[in-house]
């Protein structure tokens, strides 16, 4: 069994949060929950020209959006605080003020240099990458404290590290590099190093470095695009990591369950859209109709549909009647905007391609379509089949135009589910507007 882990996702406040980000929290995340550890959030934020308040809170917010709690963290506090690194300056200043007076230090006026001794082999087994090892010659002197009294990352990030408890240090492989640096430090000061695990690079599908061109960079950009959470979540977990099967679509409870470090990979993982979007489409097919509509409704709303005119039950039995079309929610709100007014489609379809000679085969059928004692799919469909047949028409120049007419679109759900969904009186109504029955 695993030791409990504590864990630390620590971004600077210097923008949103993005993909790479996330996926490192995610990991840092999955290995606290896995082994029933802690997962702290701090701050760097000794980049005083660059970090804000806002970038903190909006890191916090995706953060939160992808269900990822933190257990001690600036805004809920804990026994390591605090957990700004603007705010532990004291911290250190103490731990360089100790190795300067052990003459393991030097100054350079106010800024505290550390002297790289020669001959030491820096060596440290990487639970992903296996033994990186570097000799302390190839190295330069590391400044600890810089001349404006501010701490720079790899001292800082070792004395966070280390005074919060933190036994395991995950974060991306371009880390690699800084790790021979720290442990210099963590020697110095006499301490045990953490276990390191570095996560590899996240590539676009052109295999260059993940960027605006791929697609949206910060998570909170695919919250409006229209994916779910548990979808990103999903997505995010198996970039450079799997549960040992071939699934690839799984709830978070599987993902903590099975999540084990041993099991990254340590080639890059390609940040593939299709894949996402396969994922957030199965995990939308699986939604409780009502939290679905919860979902879909936004993108309603934003595109000025009256969805206060219909009840919550006609709204969510539409998107079930979609059947799985809709690879985002935002997607699945364009697909089903038919069902909520009948504006969406006139703007779409005006009819023009019905001859008169065909029109008017089209009003005997809709007419008596209109007729039918039951409004069930089934009977309309059974109707339309011996219609078609008596009166030797093809059936699909009877239920396309009906398509047409009723969504504006080529492709939708069965066209009879359609119309008895929307009931007759609207069907009737659309017809009519095409001159398809008499109002």
């Amino acid at each position: 069994m695993n030791k409990e882990a504590r864990v630390r996702f620590a971004p600077s406040p210097t923008g949103a949060l993005h993909i790479g980000g996330g996926h490192t929290a995610l990991f840092n995340w999955l290995w606290a929950r896995h082994t029933g550890g802690k997962f702290i959030l701090r701050i760097e934020d000794t980049d005083r020209e660059r970090s804000t308040k806002e970038y903190e809170e909006t890191i916090m917010a995706g953060m939160t959006w992808m269900g990822l709690d933190w257990d001690e963290g600036p805004d809920i506090g804990g026994p390591y605080g605090p957990y700004r690194q603007s705010e532990r300056l004291e911290i250190y200043h103490k731990y360089a003020q100790q190795l300067l007076d052990e003459g393991k230090t030097y100054t350079e006026g106010p800024a505290i240099i550390y002297k790289v001794p020669e001959g030491i082999s820096l060596a440290f087994d990487d639970i992903v990458y296996g033994r990186i090892e570097v000799r302390s010659e190839t190295l330069k002197d590391i400044v600890m404290i810089k001349s404006d009294g501010m701490p720079t990352y790899n001292y800082a990030v070792v004395i966070d590290d280390y005074t919060m408890g933190i036994n395991y240090v995950i974060r991306g492989e371009d880390h690699i590099s800084n790790t021979p640096k720290q442990l210099l430090i963590y020697k110095a000061l006499g301490w045990e190093e953490p276990q390191f695990a570095h996560l590899p690079m996240i590539l676009g599908k052109d295999k260059k470095k993940l960027s605006k061109r791929h697609g949206a960079t910060s998570v909170y950009e695919y919250r409006d695009l229209g994916y779910m959470p548990d979808s990103v979540f999903n997505f995010l977990a198996i970039l450079g990591w799997s549960p040992g099967d071939d699934r690839e679509v799984f709830s978070r409870e599987e993902a903590i369950k099975l999540f084990d470090l041993k099991r990254v990979t340590k080639r890059a993982a390609v940040f593939d859209m299709d894949k996402l979007n396969f994922i957030n489409q199965e995990h939308l097919k699986e939604l409780d109709p009502m939290v679905r509509l919860e979902m879909v409704e936004p993108f309603w709303k934003e595109a000025m549909l009256p969805v206060e005119k219909h009840s919550r039950e006609y709204l969510a039995q539409a998107l079930e009647l979609m059947g799985g079309r809709g690879r985002t929610t935002k997607e699945l709100a364009e697909y089903s905007d038919y069902f909520v007014s009948f504006e969406p489609v006139k703007n779409r379809y005006d009819g023009s391609d019905v001859s008169e000679e065909d029109k008017g085969i089209l009003k005997n059928f809709f007419g008596d379509l209109l007729k039918l004692d039951s409004w069930k799919a089934e009977s309309m469909e059974e109707f339309a089949r011996s219609w078609s047949n008596e009166k030797d028409v093809k059936m699909k120049n009877l239920a396309m135009p009906l398509r047409w007419a009723l969504t504006g679109v080529k492709v939708s759900p069965g066209i009879f589910e359609v119309a008895e969904h929307l009931g007759r009186d609207e069907v009737k109504e659309r017809l009519a507007y095409y001159g398809f029955v008499n109002p």
